[in-house]
C-alpha cells in the first residue's frame, strides 16, 4: 500500500443536475482533500477519504452559489464539510470498481456506491510517478436535507432531485 496525495491542478470533483427539467447545470468543488493509502492497480484493499470544503463550490454563477451556500441548500456556516469514506471495495473487471462507504452531507449520512476506474499511471516531466482514476455517483439531494425548490408555472420544478457527482482524479505518491 501506498499513500497518495491529491494533485488539485489536474483533478476535478464535478457535480451535474437538471434545471426547469429541461437542461443540466454543472459545478465543482474546487477545494478537496483525500487520505488514500491504495494499490492503484488493485484497490480492494483501499483506504479511502475524501472531504470537500462547501464553500468552494462553483457553477458559474455567484449568485447561485451563494444561494447554494445557504441554509436552503448546504448551510456551510453550520456543515463546512461533505464526506466520504469507503466502507467497501469491490473489483468489478480490469480495473473496475464498485466504491461504496459513507457520504455525508449537512448531518445525514447515507451509503454510497460509486462506480470508479483505474486510470493508470505514468511519469510526469519531473521524474515523479502519477496515477490517474475516474470515479461517478447518483445521489438524490432530498435524501441529503437539499430539499429547497420552487414550482414552475408551467409544472415541473426549478431543481431536479438527482445530482450525477464524477470524481477525476491524478495523485502521486506522498
Amino acid at each position: 500500500m501506498t499513500k497518495y496525495n491529491v494533485d488539485q491542478a489536474h483533478s476535478n470533483l464535478g457535480f451535474q443536475v437538471k434545471h426547469m427539467m429541461i437542461s443540466k447545470v454543472k459545478g465543482n468543488f474546487g477545494s478537496f482533500t483525500a487520505d488514500i493509502d491504495a494499490n492503484p492497480e488493485d484497490l480492494t484493499g483501499a483506504s479511502i477519504k475524501f472531504e470537500i470544503e462547501v464553500l468552494s463550490i462553483n457553477s458559474n454563477n455567484e449568485d447561485r452559489d451563494n444561494h447554494l451556500k445557504s441554509a436552503d441548500f448546504f448551510d456551510v456556516e453550520q456543515f463546512p464539510k461533505i464526506t466520504f469514506e469507503a466502507t467497501k471495495i469491490i473489483s468489478i473487471d480490469g480495473g473496475e470498481y464498485e466504491i461504496t462507504g459513507d457520504f455525508t452531507i449537512k448531518d445525514v449520512t447515507k451509503s454510497v456506491t460509486f462506480e470508479a476506474e483505474y486510470g493508470g499511471k505514468g511519469t510526469n516531466p519531473w521524474g515523479q510517478e502519477v496515477v490517474a482514476f475516474e470515479a461517478e455517483a447518483k445521489i438524490n439531494r432530498k435524501e441529503f436535507g437539499l430539499t429547497w425548490n420552487t414550482a414552475l408555472e408551467t409544472g415541473g420544478v426549478l431543481v431536479g432531485e438527482d445530482i450525477k457527482i464524477k470524481i477525476e482524479l491524478e495523485a502521486n505518491p506522498a
